[in-house]
């Protein structure tokens, strides 16, 4: 009976893994056939004369080492100077952030730049407080996003501002962002495929299959009118661009994504950093399955039944299909159990490698340079490695949840160290 019991758990372990191996190679491959399909822009731009006035809003808190260069490329952007205002929010930093900006807003006085700088009292609150701060003080009737160690490239927010005016009900529209420190170590190229696979990849599958996107945190644009209607962000949302893109999906509007507006952002270079980031994500997703959870059935809920289906497959289920699966592989290979369909997971974890394998590299050649033997032997590796790691994060970040749900916890800054 034990040992039916150990089989009963494997095979269905495997069930749960190649579930969501597939809903990813489906999304992967859709996202291939987007960008078949959408390689070159097929939209001309609006005149000049009709943008709209946009304001771009950039949280901060204690970005001393990257928000001299993110505020230079958001000032050198491809937009009318006259049309676009930049609000950095520096929320209550304890580093030369303030020194840094006041210096920079004395070099460029005819520029529409104000430097909101908070204290603890009305600040340091997390980076939904800050957006709404900076909401509060803006003046655009589109409200761009860009974290503070975004680079974006010139035409990053024309291109954003012309697909969204192309789209009456699009409530927002997201751009890509890539990692510009992918050459730093191992772990930055790995995150770097991971953002190309996982990130805008998918993107792109789950917006050519379902019309549905996921804002990301920075590179993207939403109507100011929306905003006002929801009233910010959610205060206690970690992963704030989630939980409000499933307010603006439950309003009746679509998120589109647009290719063709990149930025390039720092990503973590140590696993410390990098093991602090995923947790403050992982929980913030929770947070955001657990709000929305009824909408999983409820048949007006649209699109977002899918992401909600989605982040239940991978956090519950995927995750203890991955301990339960890599436990029983670890007795059994020791001989400390037996189970009689041991061979034949072997032969459905090998497949599920290969598929993973070709997944990424498919993900890759849509991007110059990255189909390489070199990127081809990281994703050989990340599978073992990188990917491994994630199944630690999910543990640490649903423990780390709980504990805030349970003891009612005040949201603050989960800052991610610059480099």
């Amino acid at each position: 009976m034990l040992q039916n019991t150990y089989d009963y758990l494997l095979l269905g372990s495997l069930f749960s893994i190649w579930f969501v191996v597939l809903i990813n190679q489906v999304l992967v491959t859709s996202g291939f056939i987007s960008y078949l399909k959408h390689n070159k822009r097929s939209y001309k731009f609006v005149p000049e004369g009709d943008l709209p006035f946009v304001s771009v809003l950039i949280p901060a808190h204690n970005e001393g080492k990257v928000i001299a260069k993110t505020l230079q490329s958001i000032l050198e952007l491809d937009y009318d100077q006259n049309k676009y205002e930049i609000i950095v929010i520096n929320d209550n930093s304890s580093d030369n952030s303030a020194e840094i900006l006041r210096q920079i807003r004395e070099e460029n006085p005819g520029r529409l730049l104000k430097i909101i700088n908070t204290d603890s009292i009305f600040g340091g609150r997390g980076k939904s407080n800050a957006l709404n701060i900076g909401l509060a003080q803006s003046k655009g009737s589109f409200i761009a996003i860009y974290d503070a160690d975004n680079t974006p490239e010139k035409d990053a927010l024309k291109e954003l501002v012309n697909s969204i005016l192309k789209d009456e009900k699009a409530g927002a529209v997201i751009g890509k962002f890539r990692c510009r420190n992918k050459s730093r170590n191992l772990l930055t190229r790995f995150i770097n495929l991971e953002g190309i696979y996982f990130q805008w990849m998918a993107q792109a599958g789950r917006w050519q299959l379902f019309k549905l996107c996921t804002i990301p945190g920075t590179n993207f644009i939403i109507r100011r009118s929306i905003l006002d209607e929801l009233g910010g962000w959610d205060t206690s949302a970690i992963t704030e661009d989630t939980e409000i893109s499933f307010r603006i999906y439950r309003m009746g509007y679509h998120i589109r994504f647009c290719p063709y507006s990149t930025t390039w952002e720092q990503e973590p270079e140590t696993l410390s950093v990098w093991l602090k980031q995923r947790e403050r994500w992982v929980k913030g997703n929770y947070y955001v399955l657990l709000k929305n959870f009824k909408y999983l059935f409820d048949k007006n809920a649209g699109p977002i039944r899918f992401d909600l289906l989605y982040f239940l497959c991978i956090y519950i289920f995927f995750l203890a299909a991955s301990i339960i699966s890599d436990l029983i592989f670890i007795l059994g290979f020791g001989g400390f159990i037996q189970t009689t369909i041991l061979g034949y997971s072997l032969l459905l974890w090998f497949m599920a490698y290969v598929l993973f394998i070709l997944s990424v590299l498919l993900a890759a050649s849509t991007e110059k340079d990255e189909l390489n033997w070199f990127n081809t032997l990281i994703a050989f590796i990340m599978y073992f490695t990188y990917c491994k790691l994630w199944s630690i994060v999910a543990v640490i970040g649903l423990v780390s949840f709980t504990k805030d749900f349970t003891f009612d916890r005040e949201i603050t800054w989960y800052k991610t160290e610059r480099f």
